[in-house]
């Protein structure tokens, strides 16, 4: 018999599995997956696309290439202006997953201290030209709309960020009963 992995017999985190059944959910009914990511050092991603410490970014498999949702890392290449980017983001800094469509998904807690490292204004990150729009990026916060608002870097289709000053959709915010985020912890 083996011993547990997390101390005190609590077992692994439950975040990169509830990850996954939503990213497969999302893809099952046709939404686009994304994922709201804390910032810091250990967070691999464009850092002239990263706001109060904070990116978006479409998971969907028509954005990036080679995804990989694993228990300690998700990990693809997107393109960002064209580019094609290395990303790879700490489990425990998705602070939320939901469909771009309708706003589902789930919050999660966000990282501690001893796991975050400095933010990403305190590490040498790439200054944005004076003049030019840096992309929004949304709090894992419900909204009115049952989504996070602000969306504009989400590697979108054909794995292309969207272009600055665009917006895309806000979900619909039909007359039923909203959807909104869940924060477990």
């Amino acid at each position: 018999m083996t011993s547990p992995i997390a101390p005190e017999g609590q077992g692994t985190s439950t975040r990169p599995y509830l990850i996954r059944a939503l990213h497969d959910w999302c893809t099952d009914n046709g939404f686009t997956p994304y994922v709201a990511v804390f910032v810091d050092r250990s967070v691999q991603v464009p850092m002239e696309y990263v706001k109060n410490n904070e990116i978006v970014l479409n998971v969907g498999f028509e954005a990036t290439s080679g995804l990989k949702l694993g228990n300690e890392f998700i990990e693809f290449r997107a393109r960002f202006g064209g580019q094609p980017r290395d990303i790879v983001v700490p489990i425990d800094h998705v602070v939320a997953i939901y469909a771009r469509e309708n706003g589902q998904g789930m919050a999660f807690p966000m990282p501690t201290d001893s796991t975050a490292g400095p933010s990403a204004d305190e590490a040498a990150a790439p200054a944005v030209e004076q003049g030019a729009a840096a992309p929004a990026s949304p709090t894992a916060a419900p909204t009115p709309a049952g989504g996070p608002r602000g969306l504009r870097l989400a590697a979108e289709s054909e794995g292309e960020a969207n272009p600055p000053g665009e917006e895309p959709p806000e979900p619909p915010s039909g007359g039923g009963a909203r959807p909104s985020l869940k924060r477990i912890k």
